[in-house]
């Protein structure tokens, strides 16, 4: 009768998985050298495998969608924007704030404008 009871007991090894964590599906991904090694590089630095960096992106980063043509002549915008008002401060430091005034205005509102239709 007590060897019967002992085999009721738990046998060892490991708890089956559910079926949620079970890894059942293979996704095949090409990739340039570059990139490969920087996977490798990155896995090693978190202390993990490739696979399981490539799951933790999967499931706690996320990718943000390319600029459309409109947001980069935006920034174009931005960018010759930022020059002049380098240049209207620059004026400003040498010949008196008082000249400068207006035009430092306007820029400064223009690009709050932009901004506002890029959406920051």
């Amino acid at each position: 009768m007590e060897h019967k009871e002992c085999k009721k007991h738990n046998k060892g090894g490991r708890p089956k998985k559910g079926a949620t964590e079970k890894l059942s599906y293979r996704i095949g991904v090409k990739m340039a050298a570059t990139d490969y090694f920087c996977l490798l590089t990155q896995a090693h630095d978190a202390g993990t495998s490739p696979s399981e960096f490539m799951r933790e992106c999967f499931r706690n980063g996320h990718v943000r969608e390319r600029l459309s043509e409109e947001h980069v002549g935006y920034i174009r915008q931005l960018c010759g924007m930022a020059n002049n008002l380098n240049q209207l401060a620059r004026k400003a430091n040498t010949g008196g704030f008082h000249d400068e005034q207006r035009n430092c205005k306007v820029a400064v509102a223009r690009i709050h404008e932009l901004l506002t239709k890029i959406g920051i």
